[in-house]
């Protein structure tokens, strides 16, 4: 694509295409006036932005096409994260100004890496290695490099727009979300290829491309249906019933002194229903209980109580409290209480959400933002040692106990986290999460598909228990099996088979990255191969012409 004589109002209808398509990838509530329910494109839209941000750019130098994927992913990342604004103002109580400005600082950080990927395709595409199989690949890398850099923020990540795809769904115990975003953005990249420079050659690539996506699916489709995946899916002689409950309180009350009894009675009551239909794990959703059973010998002992009514094993989301001295330190926190009246012991969340639970850079920044967890902790919230499963044992339970991880809100946006539960042994995760924060916007539905592929990526079963919804059953292949509707109290009840402990666990759980690594490492070889064949002879003849002819492919 050195030389696409795409017309300038067609570069910018694919840089809005791929505006337009990114945002429609995920889901987002459709209003009242349009039927309500919920809009979700992915399995169409999440194979357009790779080849429409590709042939918005095609042609440009590297740095030209950098500047428009950047503001074209500006645009298309901040209609995604438009939730920010809720969390910033509406719950945060932040200035209007600082809302409208959360969703696109934050998007600005995705759009880093957009111009990073545009870019760098360029680059390469001028020196002749720049195929549709290395530009997947650094798609990839990025997206890899979005989960880490500076705290990492993989939210949007393009896998994830095909939460819906079962056979894709399949690779993510081998390759985690990242073997979906690899597959979602070949074909894209080959056919742009050939859009801007139609041939045999083009075609035949193109052709190709459609091949391998066909071979990933089939190569998914195996691995759900093979004995990696039946052993942890198929239902097995080690079942629980497992119960979440929605509590459904509003986060403008959720730390209310006057309602904390009534808070508290809620999830009683749901306890005892889900009890009642035979639960013998029942999960909270995370800080469901206002107060802290550290400090408050009544609370703990009336969820003591209530573990012994029930005879259920609850899993309940507090704050943890440590005193050392004149120190305090609180942590966002799950507590596990036994049916024989006992506490287990406690998990406190080892990745905190930056602004949200703690400022980053603390003594710069402190002066100027606040953690918007204000019910957590007077002022930020201390991190756990590292994500890790418990067993349970009760009587209620299968015999040998059950090994559970508890992945807690923002843990599951990033993949390498919630393996480690997996690694860590856990034959069933219960995700304890607060959705509240989001209100009736697109994040609840966009988490819960995040949540899909952390299933899917350790083939463990998930139970999710989200205070405001969306709460969920979630089988071993990432397919969401029940789900409560948002903003209403409800009750969920499932039989979850449990991972067998006779089978490791999945090569994802097990060694991390390693696709997404090995595609950073293609890139790297196609990038020092790029550096020894030199800078193209089209862009030196330009450089000593100083500017004064077209750009290569583009207009005067």
């Amino acid at each position: 694509m050195r030389s696409w004589p795409g017309a300038p109002r067609v570069r910018t209808a694919c840089l809005a295409g791929y505006a337009a398509s990114t945002f429609l990838a995920f889901p987002h509530p459709l209003p009242a006036a349009l039927g309500g329910g919920v809009l979700d494109l992915g399995a169409w839209c999440g194979w357009l932005p790779a080849g429409l941000l590709a042939l918005g750019v095609a042609g440009r130098p590297p740095r030209r096409a950098a500047r428009d994927a950047l503001l074209a992913s500006l645009v298309a990342h901040t209609g995604v994260l438009h939730w920010i604004y809720v969390v910033t103002v509406t719950y945060g109580h932040a200035p209007p100004a600082v809302g409208v400005l959360a969703p696109v600082a934050l998007a600005s950080y995705v759009a880093a890496f957009s111009a990073l990927f545009a870019g760098g395709l360029r680059w390469l595409e001028d020196r002749g290695v720049g195929g549709a199989a290395v530009g997947a690949a650094l798609w990839v890398a990025l997206d890899l490099g979005r989960t880490w850099a500076l705290g990492g923020f993989p939210w949007a990540l393009l896998g994830y727009a095909h939460h819906r795809n079962p056979a894709l769904l399949g690779l993510a115990p081998v390759a985690g979300v990242y073997g979906l975003s690899f597959a979602a953005a070949l074909p894209g990249l080959s056919a742009a290829r050939l859009l801007a420079e139609p041939g045999r050659r083009r075609l035949a690539g193109f052709a190709g491309a459609l091949v391998a996506v066909g071979a990933l699916h089939g190569l998914g489709a195996l691995l759900v249906a093979g004995p990696l995946s039946a052993a942890r899916a198929a239902p097995g002689d080690r079942m629980l019933r497992v119960a979440v409950v929605q509590g459904n309180v509003d986060q403008g009350i959720k730390w209310s002194r006057e309602r904390a009894g009534e808070i508290l009675r809620r999830y009683e009551d749901l306890t005892r229903q889900a009890a009642a239909r035979g639960a013998r794990l029942i999960a909270w959703p995370e800080t469901a209980v206002p107060g802290s059973p550290d400090t408050d010998p009544a609370l703990e002992a009336r969820l003591v109580a209530l573990a012994r009514e029930t005879g259920s094993v609850l899993v309940v989301g507090a704050v943890g409290i440590e005193v050392e001295g004149a120190r305090v330190r609180y942590f966002d926190s799950a507590y596990a209480y036994s049916g024989r009246g006992r506490i287990a012991e406690r998990y406190d969340k080892a990745k905190l959400v930056p602004f949200g639970e703690y400022v980053p850079l603390q003594a710069w920044l402190g002066r100027i933002f606040r953690a918007l967890a204000r019910g957590i902790a007077p002022e930020r919230v201390t991190a756990g040692p590292a994500p890790r499963s418990r067993l349970l044992v009760d009587d209620g339970l299968p015999p040998g106990g059950v090994t559970v991880g508890t992945p807690i809100c923002y843990e599951l946006v990033f993949p390498g986290v919630v393996r480690g539960f997996a690694a860590d042994g856990a034959e069933l995760l219960v995700a304890i999460t607060n959705d509240a924060w989001y209100g009736r916007t697109g994040a609840p539905y966009q988490f819960l598909a995040i949540t899909a592929l952390r299933a899917a990526e350790n083939r463990v079963w998930t139970a999710r228990a989200a205070n405001t919804g969306v709460s969920a059953i979630i089988d071993a292949t990432g397919r969401v099996r029940q789900q409560t509707p948002i903003f209403e109290t409800g009750v969920l009840v499932a039989d979850v088979p449990l991972r067998s402990r006779g089978v490791p666990p999945t090569p994802y759980a097990r060694f991390g990255d390693v696709f997404a690594g090995a595609c950073a490492a293609v890139v790297l070889a196609a990038g020092l191969l790029g550096l020894r064949r030199g800078e193209p002879a089209g862009r030196r003849r330009t450089a000593r012409g100083a500017g004064t002819g077209p750009e290569p492919g583009g207009e005067s």
